[in-house]
């Protein structure tokens, strides 16, 4: 995976996963029919280790959801303190390429993607209902844009080299949702009556 996550899916050769994997081609063809396949289990397998990695976080230990949901950002924050291919996203990686052309691969990582959002949702719902915020917007569209915003920032690290850019990103992520909830300094635990457009 960390071949793809660097290279790309197109520039990755199964000459070069079979290397990295330390298998012969005839091995890697008898586990995978084609180089699809074995996008497509990497997807599934990132899927699992994602969510693995997620549950053992300890941003979940926080009593106020909305806490769990700004320590979220801190922790997915912290992930970005290594070279940029180290945090690069699996999914990210591949759909940006594939879209158009490997519809299978395309919607594993489309899952694979909204399903971490997912992951954070119903702490957002959460986090709406205790501190009485009515919106237009949903907790599913909010957790889906923190999705786009981390997965715009390790692009925008891909594209410059630069790691920092990713942190910066995810600081005024956090800003915002701060903002969307009413959250400042001296506020915290305070539930506030708020209607947000």
């Amino acid at each position: 995976m960390s071949r793809i996550r660097g290279n790309g899916y197109s520039a990755t050769t199964v000459d070069q996963l079979c290397a990295d994997a330390g298998v012969t081609k005839g091995a890697f063809f008898h586990h995978f029919k084609t180089k699809d396949a074995l996008a497509v289990a990497a997807a599934d397998y990132w899927t699992v280790a994602n969510a693995l990695q997620l549950q053992q976080a300890s941003y979940h230990k926080h009593s106020d959801p909305l806490d769990r949901v700004l320590s979220y950002l801190d922790f997915r924050k912290s992930m970005f303190r290594r070279e940029v291919t180290d945090f690069t996203c699996l999914f990210g990686t591949m759909v940006q390429e594939v879209y158009e052309t490997h519809p299978e691969i395309c919607k594993v990582c489309g899952d694979g993607i909204v399903g971490h959002a997912k992951t954070i949702e119903a702490d957002i719902a959460a986090a709406m209902k205790m501190h009485r915020i009515r919106a237009k917007w949903t907790a599913a569209s909010l957790a889906l844009y923190t999705q786009a915003v981390i997965q715009g920032a390790i692009i925008l690290a891909k594209a410059t080299g630069n790691a920092q850019i990713a942190e910066s990103n995810i600081d005024h992520l956090r800003r915002y949702l701060e903002l969307l909830f009413g959250r400042s300094r001296g506020t915290k635990g305070k539930a506030v009556s708020r209607s947000i457009q």
